[in-house]
């Protein structure tokens, strides 16, 4: 690595507060700070956004670059690519993360073709090698390897899949430092305008920040079958996913769906009911602090990851433990 060993995070925000996955990114931020002895940078554009710097060096943030200015009201692509490749020119850093949001996945590549520098896109792990490398890793090929890239130019860059990395504690203690940056921004180069917004009505919740998931596979068959989930998922204050086939099949929005080609979930509980288990599936979902697998194939791949396994008629199996679980909550009532 070069002297300047600092690791800068793309703090992503849209009016709406920072989102997890920079929280995220700057837990393991600074993880790789510490290995490589550098520092943590929060790049946050927009505008009237100061509000957040605080919360960014709470999470693990050594410096905040506030880019504030009205011209980053609101998202549109040139704005941010221009400030965000200023601030990497003028402060040269090591490594630069963004979150595999829609965001992340527009800017991101605008801002490494301008750096001249190579972009690894949803990561699913980051880390220095003894040898002070950093390694990007990505599933290849369907999601049926894993490939790991080094980029030999600076900075280099990734986007990394909201989910996978822990943010840490907030630090109500921890201090840091708020500098402003104003950028040059070239208005000539400015051919998009925001109109007006009008808000996508969400099918679904974010699966990603619930604690407890209820997920359903091609075992669970139809609509029905996930209206069974939902009623075991609201006893135990959760969400109801779905893998890929259910989505594919019209069942399930894609907004829920768990996995390679879906979302990266990290619950406290997973129940993985009538999913047979594919590594496409597994990668999404595998890091899940405790995971229940209902499966009626005692040889599905699935078991091999889960806590606790039953093997069993899944229409038997989720109304009977409803049942129970109803009967000790209105016990504790």
């Amino acid at each position: 690595m070069d002297k300047q060993d600092n690791v800068f995070v793309f703090a992503e925000q849209c009016g709406e507060g920072i989102r997890n996955a920079t929280l995220q990114l700057l837990g393991k931020g600074r993880e790789l700070a510490d290995r490589l002895g550098g520092k943590v940078f929060a790049i946050l554009p927009g505008y009237g956004v100061r509000k957040y710097a605080d919360m960014l060096i709470r999470f693990g943030a050594d410096e905040v670059i506030l880019v504030d200015d009205p011209v980053l009201k609101d998202y549109t692509t040139e704005p941010y690519a221009q400030a965000v490749c200023q601030v990497c020119n003028s402060y040269l850093p090591a490594i630069v993360l963004f979150g595999a949001t829609a965001i992340g996945r527009d800017l991101a590549p605008r801002v490494s073709s301008r750096l001249g520098t190579g972009l690894t896109a949803d990561c699913t792990r980051l880390e220095i090698s003894d040898d002070g490398q950093f390694l990007m890793t990505r599933p290849a090929f369907g999601g049926n390897l894993m490939a790991t890239i080094i980029c030999k130019r600076r900075p280099a860059m990734s986007t990394v899949r909201p989910g996978v990395m822990r943010a840490l504690e907030e630090n109500e203690g921890r201090e840091g430092i708020v500098t402003d940056y104003k950028p040059d921004f070239d208005t000539s180069r400015f051919k998009v305008r925001l109109v007006r917004r009008v808000p996508k009505e969400k099918k679904c919740v974010d699966i990603a920040s619930a604690r407890v998931l209820v997920s359903g596979g091609r075992g669970v068959g139809n609509r029905e079958g996930f209206e069974m989930l939902r009623k075991l998922a609201d006893i135990l204050h959760g969400e109801v996913s779905s893998s890929r086939a259910m989505v594919d099949a019209g069942v399930m929005p894609h907004d829920c769906q768990v996995g390679q080609t879906g979302k990266t979930v990290r619950p406290s509980l997973y129940i993985a009911v009538g999913i047979s288990g594919a590594v496409q599936h597994l990668a999404g979902m595998e890091e899940s602090d405790f995971i229940i697998a209902i499966n009626k194939d005692k040889d599905a791949p699935i078991f091999k990851v889960a806590d606790l396994g039953v093997v069993g008629d899944l229409n038997k199996i989720i109304p009977m433990l409803t049942e129970r679980l109803d009967e000790r909550s209105c016990g504790r009532k």
